[in-house]
């Protein structure tokens, strides 16, 4: 039996986690499939997560969604320079796999932290609360995730805001 709880909160909760692996895979198929696995993820911890529940799907949404977008971009390399960027439909899918693939080679932890901060769009201290870590640690953390992504990429892809 679902909690009603669960039932409750379900529609909402599926939107962040799809708002969440969208970005990263930029298809939608892609991201409701990460967003389905977050949130199946989520009923059977929802008696522990249930207080926190947006950070947890986002973060399990961002997790997924970065582990496709990897297979997806396997044995590609990032271009470390910026390249002029138009707005056509394959410059953003080209920046959303250089994208995959600097995410994918930060520690886990700063990936996390930028994931949940930037692409979740989650407030600090809701990142906080979904890792267990203090403000400073998830602030630091960030931090030196965005400076490593612009190391990767290049600042004109790495936008803090």
């Amino acid at each position: 039996m679902i909690n009603l709880d669960f039932e409750v909160a379900f529609d909402g909760l599926f939107k962040v986690a799809y708002r969440a692996a969208y970005p990263i895979l930029g298809n939608r198929e892609e991201a409701e499939d990460c967003a389905q696995e977050a949130m199946a993820r989520a009923l059977v911890r929802w008696h522990t997560i249930s207080d926190h529940a947006e950070p947890f799907v986002a973060r399990v949404a961002i997790n997924q969604a970065i582990d496709r977008g990897r297979k997806l971009t396997r044995g590609r390399r990032i271009v470390i320079e910026s390249p002029e960027w138009g707005s056509d439909e394959h410059a953003a899918f080209e920046r959303r796999r250089i994208l995959v693939e600097a995410l994918g080679q930060l520690p886990k932890r700063q990936r996390e932290a930028v994931a949940l901060r930037y692409l979740a769009d989650l407030p600090e201290r809701d990142v906080a609360q979904a890792l267990g870590w203090s403000l400073g640690t998830v602030k630091s953390t960030v931090s030196r995730g965005l400076d490593k992504l612009q190391a990767l990429i290049g600042p004109a892809m790495v936008v803090e805001g």
